[in-house]
């Protein structure tokens, strides 16, 4: 059975910066993780289909999660669908499947980020929760339009 659940948020920003965020190395690793630290150097995008990408989150000095995946669509600046395999282990074959669109509101952006796969109802709850903190991050960092 596929679950799923979907966060759309409006940001005060041109698109092609929203865009920007989640494509540029640099970018991406401020926001994603929210307050866990993803070091730049562990941030690959090869941002094409079938490209692949990952980050190390460190949680805390015990703790790091590696997250990756590959890119499945890419149509600069409106739409990115992505995998994203388990962290927590790394032999799991499923995969959650990632859609994000990037629609042009005269210079704002309303992203609609939808995550399905496999994942229980409670999980699911929590990933959203922590997605959320990372758009809230996200939206801190993006320049004002």
């Amino acid at each position: 059975m596929t679950d799923s659940f979907s966060i759309t948020r409006v940001f005060d920003a041109p698109r092609e910066l929203v865009f920007a965020a989640w494509t540029e190395p640099a970018q991406f690793a401020r926001w994603f993780g929210a307050d866990s630290d993803v070091p730049l150097e562990t941030v690959s995008l090869d941002v094409r289909p079938g490209g692949a990408w990952s980050a190390i989150m460190h949680v805390d000095p015990a703790t790091t999660l590696p997250f990756h995946g590959e890119y499945r669509e890419v149509v600069p600046p409106e739409r990115l669908v992505l995998t994203l395999k388990n962290p927590f282990d790394p032999n799991d074959p499923l995969v959650e499947l990632v859609t994000v669109v990037f629609k042009d509101l005269g210079g704002k952006t309303e992203m609609t980020f939808v995550q399905e796969g496999n994942l229980g109802a409670e999980e699911y709850i929590k990933t959203k929760e922590g997605w959320s903190l990372f758009f809230d991050r996200l939206a801190e960092g993006l320049p004002q339009a």
